[in-house]
């Protein structure tokens, strides 16, 4: 599994090349999210494939660090420039970045 820090998944986040998706459940995403975070739950993840680009990094988020970091290691076996987002939502919300809550993805 390939991991990219906080300050570097920012970098990305901010100039947009990546693709950012949380593997949390719904309710989790609803309570706070960065923005323009795709959700996919990890269990539904598998089947929802065909959602994810395979012509740009996915940056793959969680609560901390743990459901990202087994997801990214499975889509980089399926083929995809995947990384886990170091320290997941929670240490993106403590740094002081923008966190979204609801369904809204932006």
């Amino acid at each position: 599994m390939r991991e990219i820090t906080l300050d570097q998944f920012a970098t990305s986040h901010a100039d947009g090349s990546a693709f950012v998706l949380d593997v949390r459940e719904g309710m989790e995403y609803v309570q706070g999210h960065v923005p323009g975070a795709v959700l996919i739950p990890m269990s539904r993840l598998s089947s929802h494939l065909a959602d994810i680009p395979r012509d740009r990094a996915v940056h793959v988020i969680c609560r901390s660090g743990n459901r990202s970091a087994s997801m990214a290691d499975f889509l980089e076996r399926a083929g995809y420039d995947a990384y886990s987002v170091a320290g997941g939502t929670d240490a993106w919300a403590r740094s002081g970045r923008p966190v979204v809550t609801g369904r809204d993805t932006h």
